[in-house]
């Protein structure tokens, strides 16, 4: 089956996961949550305790904790680490990645990485994630997507050099410490204004890199696109199409 998303060598992906470091409050304040259905597919019956790896501000880890889980959070940035404190103190937060937790041997019933495996070295990181999971305990990969099936979500999304769009076909690697990999699908639109849309497109890999003048040109071009081409007005809200692709596997 062909593997969708970005095809990403080890040098790029740390250069791009770099743009990350800082900006935590931005990212908490533009970047969109997830759906309750993505969360509910993924927490088994009877899970206790839960690890949101790669958790960034803890858009994700907020729904575990609904759910009534003990949370953990593990993140690289602190930047992204002082967001998720400050906005979800109950978390039990320490910085480390998905090759490098830090955490101890079977302690979860749960691992999420929401909106960060295409940053980790999946087998690497599929070894470290068994060790922490107990026996027959659930990862989850999980994507916020946009929905490029809508003809003009597709040109925003190139306009935005937007990473994170929906490519049937696509599955993840996971190691084979995992087996039983299958995924749901949800379906949702996030309401923003055209302001909205330009803090979301500032607080992707691809702007945060550019050099000024790319960063100029690209939010010319979205001015343009949403406001004289689709003809938006500034303060007019606008539904955004979302896919919500959510992962699961079990330790074998």
């Amino acid at each position: 089956m062909a593997r969708g998303g970005p095809r990403l060598d080890n040098g790029r992906r740390l250069e791009l996961g770099q743009s990350f470091q800082d900006g935590g409050e931005h990212y908490q304040r533009v970047r969109p949550g997830y759906p309750a259905d993505s969360a509910d597919w993924l927490v088994p019956a009877g899970a206790r305790d839960a690890v949101d790896v790669g958790a960034g501000t803890g858009k994700f880890a907020a729904l575990l904790l609904e759910r009534g889980l003990a949370v953990s959070a593990v993140d690289p940035s602190d930047d992204m680490l002082e967001q998720l404190r400050a906005h979800y103190p109950e978390v039990t937060a320490t910085q480390g990645t998905a090759e490098a937790t830090g955490l101890a041997d079977s302690s979860f019933d749960v691992v999420s990485v929401a909106q960060a495996w295409h940053w980790c070295d999946a087998l690497p990181a599929s070894t470290e994630l068994a060790r922490i999971l107990r026996p027959g305990g659930t990862l989850g990969l999980i994507w916020n997507q946009l929905d490029t099936s809508v003809p003009w979500v597709h040109r925003l999304s190139r306009i935005m050099h937007a990473g994170d769009v929906y490519m049937p076909g696509f599955r993840p690697v996971v190691g084979p410490e995992f087996e039983g990999l299958e995924s749901h699908v949800t379906r949702w639109e996030d309401s923003l204004s055209t302001a909205d849309i330009m803090e979301l497109t500032k607080s992707r890999s691809y702007y945060l890199r550019a050099g000024e003048a790319t960063r100029n040109k690209v939010l010319a071009n979205l001015d343009w696109y949403l406001h004289e081409h689709l003809g938006h007005g500034t303060g007019e809200d606008i539904r955004l199409p979302y896919l919500t692709l959510t992962w699961r596997a079990f330790k074998a």
